[in-house]
């Protein structure tokens, strides 16, 4: 049978690779008329060791499925220079550089071999409409963060037509139809206060509208008010679809296995529930005066942990963090001999593997929204401590509008020089997430159910899909024709 290819084309991000592989998975399961190929960029940072820079990890990911194909673009300059307007302006200029290789990957691997019924964009990656365009088929929209988010880059674009300002974060508080709860300018991402971040996500979601659909990774039950105010949404939007939640695993690179050997064995002799991970994504790093506030506070909390730790990386420099040789030069003194047989200190960490294991009873996250829904996939209750892109929005909504998290901070942003969390804060917020009667505790674990339901038969995700698989097909039946 011949099989016609969709082609994926995610933001050369960790955490964008990981669920793009696993929608791909999921749809390659639904349905045996597709086949995907999926475009890799190289990541727009420094690094040589990170899942995203490195295509033979996406293909290790995505082996268990044949009709999957990676296809390794080539390199193009970063344009580092627009790095001092914002990061969004610098990644979608440097997403818009590709659009030559993306159009010259398809007609020189793709078309020879197949008809392409489709492209699948990602939210940075509108640029690739005009591709999808030039060769006369549908682009769709994979949203991998949640429907709230969602619906505030769509309400970006109106409210500045009407106002013609950003934010400031003195505002106050809005009304965002996505959110239960008004929401404090002070929790929206940093883009939101700034005109060259603002417009650039103002334009991606005027393009969003072109597509033929959008499908988010969440679960209806999750996020019911945002993707109801997304159906009501007085704009015309394309449909949107809720397949979540596709949570990925990490790949174990060969120089991190003894590594995740010694974090898993020493899970195995731990108590259910007795450990709290922290752990703040590819990009989550402090200084050495936090670093050493935490250190305090996980010692006067008493619960057993597993941190890891990143080091920031020189100011003025876009890459990813890195490890440290020795934890001694920002630790309390004594503090490794005092808790030896407490919590263990690591650099890289396998986060789904963690939260799945039986020892793992608290999760303090920067809340990005494949975090998040790992946890919530996991009954792992979140302390929210946000840093950056859109997790303060995220941190928000967990404790605001669904009372899923344990609020340390919604407004910490790693850009802001005057935010500092002081031991004691820590050490509460540890002690209320560890609290095994809580009632945050239990509507977590509650949403796990629900999560699992979703994607089971019968399940609102699993439905949705196969709608979604319902609106590609007419697609591909006429390119059959």
């Amino acid at each position: 049978m011949n099989r016609s290819e969709l082609v994926f084309v995610p933001t050369p991000a960790v955490g964008h690779l990981v669920s793009t592989i696993e929608f791909s998975k999921r749809l390659l399961d639904c349905c045996d008329k597709f086949s995907v190929t999926i475009l890799v960029m190289k990541p727009p940072y420094e690094s040589s060791t990170t899942l995203d820079s490195n295509p033979s990890t996406a293909r290790s990911l995505a082996a268990s499925h044949a009709h999957i194909k990676i296809i390794d673009l080539p390199s193009v300059n970063r344009p580092f220079e627009i790095l001092q307007q914002s990061v969004e302006k610098y990644v979608t200029v440097y997403i818009e550089n590709y659009k030559c290789h993306v159009r010259d990957a398809i007609a020189d691997h793709v078309l020879p071999n197949s008809s392409v019924s489709g492209l699948v964009i990602d939210m940075f990656c509108t640029t690739m409409i005009d591709v999808a365009n030039e060769f006369k088929v549908p682009s769709y929209l994979f949203f991998t963060s949640g429907a709230g988010f969602l619906g505030l880059l769509l309400h970006l674009p109106g409210r500045y037509d009407r106002l013609g300002t950003v934010f400031k974060p003195s505002d106050p508080v809005s009304v965002v139809p996505s959110y239960v709860n008004p929401v404090p300018a002070n929790v929206l991402p940093s883009f939101a206060y700034m005109d060259t971040g603002y417009s650039c996500f103002a334009n991606h979601a005027r393009r969003f509208k072109e597509t033929k659909v959008i499908v988010v990774n969440t679960i209806f039950e999750l996020e019911s008010h945002a993707v109801g105010s997304l159906l009501d949404c007085e704009t015309e939007i394309p449909p949107v679809y809720t397949v979540g939640p596709l949570i990925g695993e990490h790949h174990v690179q060969p120089s991190d296995r003894a590594k995740f050997g010694k974090i898993m064995t020493w899970l195995d002799d731990q108590p259910p529930k007795s450990v709290v991970f922290l752990c703040f994504g590819s990009f989550g790093s402090f200084d050495e005066a936090q670093l050493r506030e935490i250190a305090v506070g996980l010692e006067k909390s008493g619960m057993k942990f597993l941190w890891s730790v990143r080091k920031t990386p020189p100011a003025g420099q876009f890459v990813m963090p890195g490890e440290y040789a020795n934890h001694e030069k920002f630790l309390p003194q004594g503090f490794l001999e005092r808790t030896k047989d407490v919590g263990i200190l690591c650099g890289w960490a396998p986060q789904v593997e963690v939260l799945a294991h039986k020892a793992i009873g608290g999760l303090v996250s920067h809340c990005g929204w494949n975090s998040i829904l790992e946890s919530m996939w996991h009954g792992v209750p979140v302390v929210t401590w946000p840093l950056s892109a859109e997790q303060q929005i995220n941190a928000f909504q967990m404790v605001r509008d669904l009372g899923l998290a344990v609020e340390l901070r919604l407004d910490y942003r790693r850009d802001s020089g005057n935010h500092f969390v002081v031991a004691d804060e820590i050490e509460k917020a540890v002690r209320c997430v560890m609290d095994g009667d809580g009632a945050v505790r239990k509507r977590v674990e509650e949403m796990s159910e629900v999560c699992r339901k979703a994607v089971g038969d019968g399940g609102s995700s699993s439905t949705s899909f196969r709608h979604l698989i319902e609106v590609m097909l007419p697609s591909l039946d006429k390119k059959e024709e």
